[in-house]
C-alpha cells in the first residue's frame, strides 16, 4: 500500500500536466509583458528619446535621458511587472488552495500587515532618516504576519482555521492603522499615508527593485511549487492525501510564498486591489479551469495587467496622476461585478 501512494501521486501529477493549449497562453501572455514592459518605459510626461537613452546608457555616459531612464523608467517598469506577477500568481494560488473563486491576495492578511508595517514607519518619522525605511517596514510587517500563519500551519490548522485568522489579523492591521491616522499629530504625514495606501509606482528607484525580487522570487518560487498539490486538493483533502501530497507542506510553502511575494510587493508599491482577485477568472476558462495549470497565466495575465493600467496612469492627463490603486479597483469593481452576474446560477 505504502508502494502505491508514490506511483498514484506521480499518475495524478501527469494527468495534471500543461496542456498545449495552456503552453500557448503562456507564450502569448510572455510576449505582451515584454512588450508593455518596453511601452511603460518608453511613455512619460516628456518627450524622450528612449534610442539616445539606452545608447548613453550603454557607453557610460551620465547624461540626463540615461540617468531618466535608469532611475525612473526602467525601475518603474519592472516594478509594474513584478508586482503584477505576484498579485496574479498569489490570487490564483488562493483560490485553488481554498477552492473559494473569490479568494485574493489579502485573504490571509499579509497585505495588511505589510501596510501596517509601512505606516508605523511612517508614523515614527524613519522614512525620513532612510530611502529605504518605508519599504523595510512593509517586509517587517508581512514577516510578522507570514510567522504567525507558519506557526498555525505547522501545528496542522485547518484550512478553515488558516482562513479565520487572516481575517483577524487583517482587521487587526486595519484597526491599527486606522489608530495611527487618527493619533497623528501631523496632518500633512496623514495625508501622506493615505496616499501611499492607494498604491503607486512612480517616484521608485532601482533600490525598490533590488530590495523586493529577491524576496519575491523566492516566494514565486515556493507557489509554483505547490502546482501539483493544488490539483490534487481539487479532489478534496483527502483524496490529496491518499495522493500522497503533503497537505502541511503544501501550506507552508503557500503561506511563505505569498508572504514573500505579497509582502514585498506592498511594501515597494503600496495596495494594489482587484488583480489577484480577477486575473484567474480570466485564465481559468483558458487552461481548463485547473488550479496548478492556472498559475503561470495568473502571474502573467498580472504583470500584464498593472503594467496597462500603470500606462493608463500616464496617459491620462490629470496632475497629479490618479493613483493606481485607484484605477485598478476602478475597473476590477464593475468587472468582478459583471462576472458573477454572467455566472449567476452557474459553478464560479
Amino acid at each position: 500500500m505504502n508502494a502505491a501512494v508514490p506511483t498514484l501521486a506521480r499518475s495524478a501529477s501527469r494527468r495534471f500536466g500543461t496542456s498545449a493549449a495552456g503552453r500557448t497562453v503562456v507564450v502569448l501572455l510572455a510576449v505582451t509583458v515584454v512588450a508593455l514592459t518596453l511601452a511603460s518605459i518608453a511613455i512619460g510626461y516628456a518627450p524622450f528619446d528612449v534610442q539616445a537613452a539606452f545608447a548613453d546608457l550603454l557607453a557610460g555616459r551620465t547624461t540626463l535621458p540615461a540617468l531618466v531612464l535608469w532611475e525612473l523608467r526602467i525601475p518603474r517598469a519592472l516594478l509594474g511587472g513584478v508586482v503584477g506577477f505576484s498579485l496574479g500568481l498569489t490570487g490564483a494560488v488562493m483560490q485553488g488552495y481554498l477552492r473559494n473563486p473569490l479568494a485574493d491576495p489579502g485573504i490571509l492578511g499579509i497585505s495588511s500587515a505589510a501596510a501596517l508595517g509601512a505606516v508605523v514607519v511612517f508614523y515614527g518619522g524613519f522614512a525620513a532618516s532612510l530611502s529605504l525605511a518605508l519599504p523595510l517596514g512593509g517586509i517587517a510587517g508581512a514577516a510578522g504576519a507570514a510567522l504567525l500563519l507558519n506557526l498555525l500551519a505547522a501545528r496542522g490548522s485547518s484550512t478553515l482555521g488558516l482562513i479565520l485568522a487572516g481575517v483577524g489579523l487583517s482587521s487587526l492591521a486595519g484597526a491599527l492603522t486606522a489608530l495611527a491616522l487618527n493619533l497623528s499629530p501631523n496632518p500633512y504625514a496623514a495625508l501622506e499615508i493615505v496616499f501611499w495606501l492607494m498604491g503607486s509606482l512612480a517616484d521608485r528607484s532601482m533600490d525598490h527593485v533590488l530590495l523586493c525580487l529577491p524576496l519575491m522570487a523566492i516566494g514565486w518560487g515556493l507557489m509554483l511549487s505547490t502546482a501539483s498539490a493544488l490539483d490534487a486538493l481539487a479532489l478534496g483533502e483527502d483524496t490529496a492525501a491518499s495522493l500522497g501530497v503533503g497537505l502541511v507542506s503544501a501550506r507552508l510553502r503557500l503561506v511563505t510564498g505569498a508572504a514573500l511575494a505579497v509582502g514585498s510587493g506592498v511594501a515597494v508599491s503600496g495596495a494594489i486591489g482587484f488583480v489577484g482577485l480577477v486575473v484567474p477568472h480570466l485564465m481559468r476558462p483558458l487552461v481548463g479551469a485547473r488550479p496548478g495549470a492556472c498559475l503561470w497565466p495568473s502571474g502573467l495575465a498580472g504583470a500584464a495587467l498593472v503594467l496597462s493600467a500603470d500606462i493608463g496612469v500616464r496617459l491620462l492627463a490629470t496632475r497629479p496622476e490618479l493613483k493606481l490603486g485607484v484605477v485598478t479597483a476602478l475597473v476590477g469593481a464593475p468587472f468582478l461585478i459583471v462576472l458573477l452576474l454572467r455566472n449567476r446560477g452557474s459553478r464560479a
